[in-house]
Formats: structure tokens, C-alpha cells, sequence
């Protein structure tokens, strides 16, 4: 059964969600955040949109165009019914399609910002797989590998167009490798701890410039939780949570 939510503390935005189907995370409101954006006059593509948090997120924060891919089509539905309920079908469209090959149908070298929030784990045979399908391929490189999204992300980029992504740490020298491989420069990473507390982070947010040499910036660590329960004050305010 369909709910509608609203985007976290922010009352004047809604999403569309389905019990055992999709929930968006956390993460992906982080990513979000992380992301930089001119008011106005740029392109942005989120690959795997999921029920569209991220392009609802962006709305806060620029009047751009927002494409959003998702190739499941029961989650693409909820996302379609996430920008109906806020009225933004003027700003974001929504494609079910595959991430794989779709700067053939958007267009190559033509967007200015491209957003991922990837499919954390690598699939094994041996994989504890979940048993709802949707799930699996949010969570398990099932339809889509890591370096498939980096190298689907240079095709549609333009020179100096930036790649952000949120992935687990363990992955970080992969992800750097493929950075590399695709020719890409690593501006911004920023480490996201579980909690005040933690001894390591458990994930990473970077930004990756297309067709550029590394400069990196290491922002200062993002800390979920300051203790159980309660999130820390930055990322209160970034779900626009009341303190």
C-alpha cells in the first residue's frame, strides 16, 4: 500500500513510499546535501533514483533541470507520484530505464552534475541477499557494477561536470582506481562516521571532476549520531529537524 511522508523535517515536501517495496535512506539525503549546485542554468542526473529523494532534495536548493533514472518500475512509479504530489513535473522527469547506456537516450556530454547513490555491496553466490527483489538491486550490484556508474557517469558529463557519490569505505581504493581509469580528478571526500564515538567511518561522500587532475579537499567528518538515538546537530539540520 502506497503512503505519502513528508521528505524527512521538510513539511513542504512529500514522497510517495510502499512497505516492502522501497523506503529511501539516509544516505541519499546526505548525499544530497553534499552536492553543490548553481541556482539556475545547469543539468543534473541522478542514476538510481530510487522514489526520487534526491531530486526532491535539489529542489531546495536550485532551479536547475533534474532527470532522474531508475530502472525498477513500481519504485520509477513512486517516484513519478513523489513529483506529482509536489507539483515539479516542470523541474524533474523520471525514466525507467537501465543506468547502463543512457546517455544513447539523454544525451552524451551534456549534463554539468551527475548524483549516485549506488548499490553498496558486490554480489556473490554466496551473497545474504534480501528476499524482496526491489530491495536486492538497491543494495547488491545485482543490475549495475560500480565501475559501470563511473563510466556511464563520463559519457554524460561535460569537461569539469563533477560526479558525486556516497559509498562505504571499504570500497574507497576502487572507487579511486576507477577514477583514474575514466579519467576523472578527485576534488571533495568527506568521511561519514555512524557515530561521535566511532573509531572509523563506515562511509565516504565524493565529488570527482570530469576530465581534471586531483586537487582534494578533505572536509571535515560527518558524524550521524552524537549519541543513541539522537541524530548530531549537523544532521539535524540537514533533515531540517528541529533541535
Amino acid at each position: 500500500m502506497e503512503t505519502i511522508h513528508e521528505l524527512l523535517g521538510y513539511e513542504n515536501i512529500k514522497i510517495a513510499q510502499k512497505k516492502g517495496i522501497f523506503h529511501f535512506s539516509i544516505d541519499s539525503m546526505l548525499l544530497a546535501d553534499f552536492v553543490k549546485t548553481k541556482k539556475s542554468a545547469e543539468k543534473i542526473i541522478d542514476l538510481g533514483c530510487g522514489n526520487a529523494p534526491i531530486p526532491l532534495f535539489l529542489t531546495l536548493k536550485t532551479d536547475s533541470k533534474i532527470i532522474g533514472v531508475e530502472l525498477q518500475k513500481e519504485v520509477y512509479l513512486l517516484a513519478r507520484r513523489s513529483i506529482e504530489i509536489n507539483h515539479l513535473e516542470n523541474q524533474i522527469t523520471v525514466i525507467n530505464c537501465n543506468i547502463k547506456g543512457i546517455h544513447k537516450t539523454v544525451g552524451a556530454n551534456k549534463f554539468n552534475v551527475v548524483v549516485a547513490n549506488p548499490p553498496y555491496f558486490k554480489y556473490l553466490p554466496t551473497s545474504n541477499i534480501n528476499k524482496s527483489p526491489a530491495l536486492t538491486i538497491a543494495r547488491h550490484e545485482v543490475a549495475i557494477t560500480l565501475e559501470e556508474i563511473v563510466n556511464e557517469a563520463r559519457k554524460l558529463l561535460i569537461t569539469g561536470g563533477t560526479l558525486n557519490m556516497i559509498h562505504r569505505t571499504e570500497r574507497l581504493g576502487e572507487f579511486i582506481a576507477l577514477l583514474k581509469c575514466y579519467n576523472f580528478g578527485l576534488r571533495r571526500l568527506r568521511f561519514v562516521y555512524p557515530k561521535v564515538t566511532s573509531s572509523s567511518a563506515l562511509l565516504f561522500l565524493a565529488e570527482a571532476k570530469s576530465n581534471q587532475k586531483d586537487d582534494v579537499i578533505v572536509e571535515r567528518p560527518l558524524d550521524v549520531y552524537k549519541q543513541e538515538n539522537e541524530y548530531s546537530d549537523e544532521v539535524k539540520k540537514i533533515f531540517n529537524f528541529k533541535k
